[in-house]
C-alpha cells in the first residue's frame, strides 16, 4: 500500500495550510456573503423556471388527455429534486467550481486546500445546505458572519470555502493596493 509523503495531503503529520488566508489575502473574501446570496437567487431561478415550465406543460397536457396527463404532476417533485442536484453537481462540480449564479457574481467554491470541487462534493454541499436550512435556519447564516472566511455551517463540515474568483480578487487587489 503506497502512502503519500508527509505534508502533501491532509491528515498526515504536517498538513498543508489553507489555500486562502483572510489575513494575508483579504481580497478573496471581500463581499462574498452578499454575492453568495445573490448567486443563490439566480440559481433558484435557473432551477425553478424549467420546473415551472414543466408544470405548465403538464397542466395543458392534462386537458388534451382528458385529465390523464395530470398524473404526471406526481413526477414533478422528484423531478425537481433530481434537476436541482444535477444542476449543482454539473455546475458546482464542473471545471469552474461555480454554479451559473456564482459565475455571474464572480465567486467560486473550492476545497479548503484550493482544489476544485468535484460533483460528489458539490451535491453533498447542496444537500447539507438544505438539511441545515430546514433544521437550523438562522444558525447556518450566523456562522458565516462569525468566521473570517465567511464559511457557512455546511462549508465548515465539508471543508469547502467560497471565495471571489481570481479575476475579481485581482481587481480588488488593484483597488485596495
Amino acid at each position: 500500500m503506497s502512502q503519500a509523503p508527509q505534508g502533501e495531503r491532509p491528515g498526515y503529520a504536517e498538513p498543508l495550510p489553507y489555500a486562502y488566508d483572510p489575513l494575508v489575502q483579504p481580497e478573496y473574501f471581500r463581499g462574498v456573503l452578499g454575492r453568495r446570496f445573490i448567486a443563490f437567487l439566480i440559481d433558484a431561478v435557473m432551477i425553478c423556471v424549467p420546473v415551472g415550465a414543466a408544470a405548465v406543460f403538464i397542466f395543458l397536457f392534462g386537458f388534451v388527455t382528458l385529465g390523464f396527463g395530470w398524473f404526471l404532476f406526481a413526477l414533478l417533485s422528484p423531478g425537481f429534486v433530481i434537476w436541482a442536484l444535477a444542476y449543482s453537481g454539473l455546475t458546482l462540480g464542473g471545471p469552474h467550481s461555480a454554479t451559473l449564479g456564482m459565475r455571474a457574481m464572480e465567486i467560486e467554491m473550492r476545497q479548503w486546500d484550493g482544489a476544485p470541487m468535484n460533483s460528489l462534493l458539490a451535491v453533498l454541499s447542496v444537500v447539507l445546505f438544505w438539511v441545515f436550512m430546514s433544521v437550523l435556519t438562522p444558525l447556518v447564516l450566523i456562522v458565516g458572519l462569525l468566521n473570517s472566511r465567511s464559511r457557512l455551517l455546511h462549508d465548515l463540515i465539508l471543508g469547502t470555502v467560497v471565495t471571489n474568483a481570481e479575476t475579481r480578487a485581482a481587481a480588488l487587489r488593484r483597488r485596495w493596493a
